[in-house]
């Protein structure tokens, strides 16, 4: 018997797939535009256990496009407001906040016992060490980022080494040159979900290798294979 709230989920999803992604274990870093979206939507898809990492506090200026912040939630801290927020959605849901940045001296520890992580943090070098930490843990890792109208994302499995690649020689994104809108997170994030449920159900074809490129200012999707 399932639960009615997820009822919308059959045909596309079976009883044993209901059962496979409450099982299932997922690292979301970052709790911003990308990463509020990415927690909302596993916990409302059924993902039975999410750890949300997040240091940062809302700010005002977060109001435009972050799925959990309200002028209510300005000065809290973000994956503790993600939990709150879950709780009222799904409170079959298992949400472990951790109010700390994912850092060369933690990554393991922090990362450690997760089926898969899910990249949702704008800096680049902290995207390179979830890169390093999951091909070191074997964990999967769904990539994703935004800047304007635009967004990619791809899933580094262990081996592939992606992002030091496609980032190779690069510090700093673009999206402060190209702004952060409140649809381009939620499209990329979309993109992100269906990657954790397909290596979760082993389902279909993932974006190893291969980069999704998002055009949304010209409704283009181009996905490039990556030739190392």
């Amino acid at each position: 018997m399932i639960e009615k709230r997820y009822l919308r989920n059959l045909k596309m999803l079976s009883l044993e797939d209901q059962k496979k992604l409450k099982d299932t274990k997922v690292l979301v870093a970052g709790c911003g535009g990308l990463g509020g979206y990415v927690v909302e939507m596993l916990a409302r898809l059924g993902i039975g256990f999410i750890t949300v990492v997040d240091d940062e506090v809302f700010e005002e200026t977060n109001l435009n496009r972050q799925l959990f912040s309200d002028v209510n939630t300005i000065g809290k801290k973000k994956a503790l407001v993600a939990k709150e927020k879950i709780l009222a959605v799904n409170p079959e849901v298992s949400v472990n906040p951790v109010l700390t940045k994912i850092e060369e001296n933690n990554a393991k520890e922090i990362i450690a016992g997760h089926e898969m992580v899910v990249d949702a943090l704008d800096s680049i070098p902290h995207k390179i060490l979830l890169e390093r930490t999951c091909e070191d843990l074997k964990i999967p890792l769904i990539h994703g980022a935004i800047a304007g109208w635009y967004g990619q994302v791809t899933t580094v499995l262990p081996g592939d080494k992606t992002l030091s690649i496609i980032y190779k020689n690069r510090s700093n994104g673009i999206e402060k040159e190209l702004g952060t809108p409140s649809f381009s997170p939620a499209v990329i994030a979309g993109i992100q979900v269906s990657e954790v449920v397909k290596i979760s159900l082993k389902r279909g074809e993932i974006l190893s290798k291969k980069l999704l490129y998002v055009d949304l200012l010209n409704q283009e999707y181009h996905k490039i294979e990556l030739h190392f």
